[in-house]
């Protein structure tokens, strides 16, 4: 077993503050009012807002004092994620359960610095692959790539499931307005054969590209919606009709895809140390460049690779992405939140809650240490949330009045569209006026506890707010890193140091 670093931590000056949940130290702020931060002081918006190209940032409506914050960056100075973040980066083997790099960063790279794993520079392989990607959607979108009978593609349908359908079906419904006219979209995921019947049914084989993407060729559920496909295309295109034409994949087992009736030229490689929920950047987003064309996806790396460097340079008091983890950490493991509701108030973002559930959830959902030691804290909280204002009409009722604490992402771009500037104003208003409602609080006219409004609000609901400039390629890519891609590996490397397993025992970790 690989042994922990002597190297201790400075818990012991964060512990004095917030201690546990429950504890002495965590009543100290236990009943701060949000509010009452931006009465001490006028400076506090912007001191606790920042902007990263395309993308503004507000954290001032947490719960977080400036002493807490404080501390928090402190622990994140002494925990091990500098060097974390550098063994990333840099290829080394951190995901020790399978002893594999996680270089989703590699993906995403576009200079011309080499990027190592077991010593081989992985970035030739990397550039080849999006040449191919290049060429078959460039020959796809220009018609000339043609199915059976000669006809153009006009429906594409990608066969996944996990991080091979929610990062590519997220991001292609988001930039809708970018589609090509010609082409539509549909995703394939669930096992449930309804799901795959529905699409069929709606379908013209002679001008249908399946794209089948699973990493090893394996997956159950994705093989049986593939199956189901290529019956369904021989059934109604008849026997002799060449699958290759209307058949590509996404996936690491070429042997496998070849012998499902794939060609070799049309299996699109991507590697084992990328994980499948950080797998859009690779060709996994296949469905992408198809949609908004090569450029269009490049630009997504750009935006991607631009919060890359952001979070690899940035000091952590200027980070984005460790702020938000180090808020995280605050409110699951002091403050005793067991979700964070992320609420887009944009309809193209409406399965960004979807495809950040399985980032954050599935990466830090585990009860043992990177090192095997079962840990007494938590590891992350239930993502969840849909988009506003629809889900001031769900659920905002049990966030505003409620006895569950929830901290809520706000996300908005603030360009509208053309034709609905009425539409887009309105909702802006309602999003920045529900972010302050969740601070503020109304108590109603009551004066006596006993007779409180059942409406009233308690207020001190903490809440960061998001803003695009405009939903891009380019900002959409630096989203996705922003809210979790990062901060969910810099959050699970911060949380697996906060408390030090020994044996089947805990201890605090007290600076030297």
């Amino acid at each position: 077993m690989q042994k922990q670093q002597d190297r201790p931590l400075c818990f012991n000056s964060l512990a004095a503050l917030i201690s546990r949940p429950k504890s002495a130290g965590r009543d100290k702020t236990a009943n701060d009012r949000i509010r009452d931060y931006f009465t001490n002081d006028p400076q506090r918006f912007e001191k606790m807002s920042l902007r990263v190209g395309g993308l503004f940032l507000d954290y001032s409506k947490h719960q977080v004092s400036d002493e807490v914050l404080a501390k928090l960056i402190e622990l994140a100075d002494h925990s091990a994620l500098v060097q974390r973040r550098a063994q990333m980066f840099s290829g080394d083997i951190i995901n020790v359960t399978e002893n594999r790099p996680v270089l989703h960063t590699a993906l995403r790279h576009l200079g011309d610095e080499p990027v190592y794993v077991d010593g081989e520079d992985v970035m030739p392989e990397i550039t080849r692959t999006r040449e191919q990607i290049k060429l078959f959607s460039e020959a796809v979108r220009s018609g000339e790539w043609k199915g059976y009978n000669g006809q153009r593609i006009k429906d594409v349908v990608n066969i996944g499931i996990g991080g091979s359908d929610l990062g590519p079906n997220m991001a292609v419904r988001a930039l809708l307005k970018y589609r090509h006219p010609e082409l539509h979209f549909h995703f394939v995921s669930n096992v449930d054969g309804t799901h795959i019947q529905k699409v069929l049914s709606r379908l013209d084989p002679a001008t249908t590209l399946f794209i089948v993407s699973t990493k090893t060729f394996s997956t159950q559920e994705t093989l049986l919606n593939a199956k189901t496909a290529r019956r369904w295309f021989l059934e109604n295109a008849g026997e002799d009709a060449d699958v290759g034409a209307h058949f590509i994949a996404a996936s690491t087992n070429r042997k496998a895809a070849m012998e499902f009736g794939i060609r070799e030229e049309n299996v699109f490689e991507f590697w084992a140390w990328v994980g499948g929920r950080y797998s859009m950047w690779s060709s996994i987003g296949l469905p992408i460049a198809l949609s908004i064309g090569f450029e269009g996806f490049i630009e997504l790396l750009e935006g991607a690779h631009e919060m890359d460097r952001h979070f690899i340079e940035a000091p952590f008091a200027q980070n984005m992405p460790v702020l938000m983890a180090l808020n995280g950490i605050w409110y699951i493991n002091f403050i005793g939140a067991e979700t964070q509701a992320i609420v887009p108030y944009d309809q193209a973002l409406n399965q960004l809650p979807s495809f950040l559930q399985q980032l954050d959830i599935d990466s830090n959902g585990k009860s043992v240490d990177r090192f095997g030691h079962p840990v007494n804290y938590k590891t992350g909280p239930i993502v969840w949330g849909q988009t506003g204002s629809n889900g001031q009409h769900a659920f905002f009722q049990l966030l505003h009045q409620g006895t569950r604490y929830v901290p809520i992402d706000f996300i908005a771009s603030l360009k509208p569209e053309p034709g609905v500037e009425d539409h887009h104003f309105a909702l802006l208003t309602n999003m920045l006026a529900q972010a302050n409602a969740f601070m503020e609080g109304s108590q109603g006219d009551s004066k006596e506890l006993s007779q409180l409004d059942p409406y009233s609000c308690p207020g001190n609901r903490p809440s960061s707010t998001l803003l695009l400039d405009e939903l891009t390629p380019k900002n959409l890519g630096a989203l996705s890193c922003a809210l979790r891609t990062q901060g969910v590996r810099a959050g699970r490397d911060l949380e697996h140091q906060l408390v030090r397993p020994v044996g089947r025992t805990t201890r605090q970790a007290h600076c030297g």
